[in-house]
């Protein structure tokens, strides 16, 4: 019977954009000393604890030159827009490279993105400027990444949005848990063989 090691697991997501959106959601914790938004949430996935540890710049882009650093050990980068400014949608695109370019990950078509588009809530949809259609084109465009529409001064689909988060950290931490299981196991059968006395 294989007993699982893991009752708890801790996932990083780095959320990037032009507008503070875990702040606007919850609590302001850390930001007097690192600047960042850091809120940890918790979750259950199939029977598991699942607690998301949530870095939020609020768009402030000096945090780009914190580079690896900041990024290193990321499960998941959220990346959210207004809905209602164009300007904050065409950032996207920096805001996704030059994630990848500062979290120097060893596969970048792999690491798990979600576009999130924010502020539905404003002005009952007048001011949209960004089409749904457009910003899954662009999650298209980019592998299929999973797109959701939120209200964080609502809380309209926020908590789908963080559930959505969490099972794509998790199935990216599985595929990486069978990666480097099978290289484990290949390695101890490599040092069987060279003790072998036959």
């Amino acid at each position: 019977m294989e007993i699982s090691h893991r009752t708890r697991t801790l996932l990083k997501v780095i959320v990037l954009g032009d507008s503070g959106y875990v702040y606007k959601k919850f609590s302001q914790q850390y930001k007097a000393t690192i600047g960042a938004d850091f809120v940890t949430r918790e979750l259950q996935i199939d029977g598991k604890l699942i607690t998301l540890q949530i870095w939020d710049t609020a768009g402030q882009e000096r945090f780009q030159s914190l580079g690896p650093a900041f990024y290193r050990g990321a499960d998941c980068c959220v990346l959210v827009y207004d809905i209602n400014i164009n300007k904050s949608f065409d950032k996207i695109n920096n805001w996704h490279d030059e994630f990848l370019h500062q979290a120097n990950l060893g596969d970048n078509e792999a690491f798990p993105f979600v576009l999130i588009g924010n502020k539905v809530d404003l002005d009952g949809g007048n001011s949209r400027r960004v089409t749904e259609n457009k910003a899954r084109e662009w999650c298209a465009s980019r592998g299929n990444i999973p797109y959701i529409e939120t209200s964080a001064k609502e809380g309209y689909n926020v908590d789908e949005a963080f559930l959505r988060v969490a099972k794509i950290s998790l199935d990216n931490e599985r595929v990486q848990d069978i990666y480097f299981h099978g290289i484990s196991e290949t390695a101890s059968e490599i040092e069987q063989r060279r003790s072998c006395a036959c």
